[in-house]
This record gives C-alpha cells, sequence and structure tokens, in this order.
C-alpha cells in the first residue's frame, strides 16, 4: 500500500471541496502556495498547534502516491519533512474522511491512522 497522508479541515470548507470535485486549500494553503499536510506521525501535533480548540473538523486521509509530483517533501517544524502538495487536491486521491472531534480535555480525537 502507498503512503497515507493526512489533512485537516474546517467540516464546512470540506464539503464544499466534495461538491467542487476537489479541494484548493484552505486560506493558510492559498498564502503559502501549496496544500499543507502532515504524516500520520505528525498529524496530533499539527491539530495541537494549528487547531486548537476548533471543533467540526474532519481529519482526510490522502493517497500520497496518487498526487505525483506535484507532492513534494520539505522542510518545515524542527526540520522535519512535510508532505505539501503544489496543486489542487483532486477528491480520486482521498481515502477517507473522519470527524475530528475534541475531546473532554480539548485535545483532538484522532482515529487510527496508518502511515
Amino acid at each position: 500500500m502507498t503512503p497515507t497522508i493526512y489533512k485537516i479541515s474546517p467540516r464546512a470548507a470540506w464539503q464544499q471541496a466534495e461538491s467542487a470535485g476537489l479541494f484548493t486549500g484552505a486560506p493558510v494553503d492559498l498564502a503559502d502556495g501549496f496544500i499543507h499536510f502532515s504524516t500520520a506521525a505528525q498529524a496530533r501535533e499539527t491539530a495541537a498547534k494549528h487547531f486548537v480548540g476548533a471543533a467540526d473538523l474532519v481529519l482526510v486521509a490522502v493517497d500520497a502516491a496518487a498526487l505525483g509530483t506535484a507532492l513534494a517533501w520539505e522542510p518545515s517544524r524542527g526540520g522535519a519533512l512535510f508532505p505539501h502538495l503544489y496543486a489542487d487536491l483532486p477528491m480520486s486521491a482521498v481515502r477517507w474522511v473522519k470527524p475530528l472531534p475534541l475531546g473532554a480535555d480539548g485535545t483532538h480525537l484522532f482515529p487510527e491512522l496508518e502511515d
């Protein structure tokens, strides 16, 4: 199986993307010129750093191989390599979408993630 990468998105924005047939990016993605993703090992830290207290989110699992050469692995937080997509995200690359609720302690409750 090819690697899976993850996108955290507000539910409403993701629903708009599903209706359009592709995800063009959140405001931060549009400002940076690429769509930000995380690996399974990075997703929880991404949620804690960029989505503190945010409710009504979804976690989108994406087939990294389906993105081709538009996907780049670039250094970011602490020099770790993060997946960045320099194109729109087609729905055909999405493996699944699941809710990303807040737990009682205010942290997000993640489903089981695959690498």
